[in-house]
């Protein structure tokens, strides 16, 4: 029973797909009624696949001598057949024709991939907004400022809707049209942005070729800094060892509280230069150490001593926008300027001493071993920041710095105090 329900199935498949075969073979065979004409084209007596063919050869012929322009500011986008294609409604009019009809086929144009043609125009097309910027120097003037310009971007739809108007017209040139994006920044908002916020300047002996050279490598290398918003600024991660074999030079420190050669000698003036300077315009001191013995090209309470990997100086830029770190040592002196918008108040610093600390005294009787002793210092330091007609003064700091031991040779006169000018462990 199964098979021949089976047989019959297939019987009536074998059927229907034979009647298919058969009707489309009749209809392409069918001809086309007489006197019928098409496009101003005579197919009657064709068959309608034979008519089809004949009328289409007619229109992309026709097609071929059109051609779609999309006009730019400094370019021409041309298209034409068969970027340039078309739907029409040839075969019903042929099928439902009758004879001596006189017809006319509906013809509409398209350009092929215009969705992905058009972004890709309008993306070649824009111009994007450049807004006024500075260029920050390390020598001479500290910034340049250019203009910048104003944006242009092509208008993506309003070029489908025209190009779409234009196919379904007279195959007009599309021009492209454009939507302005002004600057959100003028040149004076960039150079208020890049203003002078502090500067500061430490003095030192230029004789001293060593302590000199020293300072003005550690300062080259902080010059030209700028420190994002949000970011902090590592002197040891910017000016590194301070050893020999990347130019650093002998020169007096302190170490152990005692005066002694090291080599980097004079760096840590440079670090407290930058601090004193970091102070003045209102950024953060995230990480700083004081001298064990008093340092004599700041006041005390103001000194930044850095040593080794263990004491850093770390400045952190709390304001919107970026700062700027120019540095420069000449004729004895070492200048750090650092520019940017800040925060709109005017900072100071002062500082005084509390009380000293008698330098301890030793005899002796080798002569080479005599030395003036220093007396220690406690001191302490204040910030004041004025903010329109606010003012308030605080407590940045307070110190003590260690006596240096008097050690007196019997008989003999006291020989000059150390050198207060020299700093700690690469300083």
């Amino acid at each position: 029973m199964i098979e021949r329900i089976l047989k019959f199935n297939r019987a009536i498949i074998l059927l229907a797909v034979t009647a298919g075969i058969i009707f489309c073979f009749c209809a392409f065979t069918v001809t086309v009624p007489k006197g019928v004409e098409i496009n101003g084209i005579d197919v009657g007596g064709l068959t309608r696949q034979e008519a089809s063919l004949l009328v289409r050869k007619s229109i992309e012929e026709e097609l071929k001598g059109k051609q779609l322009k999309i006009v730019a500011k400094d370019r021409v986008y041309t298209f034409s057949f068969p970027e340039i294609y078309y739907k029409d409604n040839v075969y019903t009019l042929i099928k439902n024709a009758k004879k001596g009809d006189k017809l006319t086929a509906g013809i509409s144009y398209y350009l092929c991939g215009l969705n992905s043609i058009a972004p890709h125009i309008c993306l070649n097309e824009s111009t994007s907004v450049i807004e006024p910027y500075a260029e920050f120097f390390k020598i001479s003037t500290p910034f340049s400022y250019r203009e910048g310009r104003d944006g242009e971007v092509a208008d993506e739809k309003k070029l489908i809707e025209d190009v779409k108007n234009s196919l379904s017209g007279g195959f007009e040139p599309v021009k492209l049209h454009y939507t302005s994006v002004k600057r959100q920044k003028t040149l004076q908002n960039v150079k208020e942005e890049t203003k002078l916020l502090a500067t500061f300047t430490t003095y030192f002996d230029d004789s001293n070729i060593n302590r000199t050279s020293n300072i003005r490598l550690a300062s080259n290398m902080l010059n030209g800094t700028v420190l994002e918003s949000g970011k902090t600024l590592s002197f040891n991660d910017i000016v590194g060892a301070r050893v020999k074999e990347r130019g650093f030079l002998p020169a007096k420190i302190i170490e152990n509280g005692e005066f002694t050669e090291g080599v980097g000698g004079g760096v840590c003036q440079v670090s407290t230069t930058l601090y004193n300077t970091a102070l003045l315009c209102g950024l953060e001191i995230e990480e700083y150490h004081p001298h064990s013995l008093a340092v004599g090209y700041v006041p005390p309470s103001r000194d930044a001593m850095v040593s080794g990997t263990a004491c850093d100086l770390k400045i952190k830029n709390p304001f919107a926008m970026p700062v700027y770190v120019r540095a420069k040592t000449v004729n004895g002196s070492v200048t750090f300027s650092i520019y940017g918008l800040g925060d709109g108040a005017e900072y100071s610093i002062s500082s005084n001493s509390t009380g000293t600390l008698p330098a301890p005294e030793e005899v002796t009787s080798d002569p080479e071993k005599a030395r003036a002793g220093k007396d220690g210092l406690l001191s302490e330091s204040y910030v004041t920041v004025k903010r329109g007609s606010y003012t308030k003064t605080y407590l940045l700091r307070k110190d003590k710095y260690k006596p240096v031991k008097k050690v007196v040779y019997e008989g003999a006169e006291a020989p000059p105090e150390p050198e207060a000018e020299e700093s700690e462990n690469n300083g």
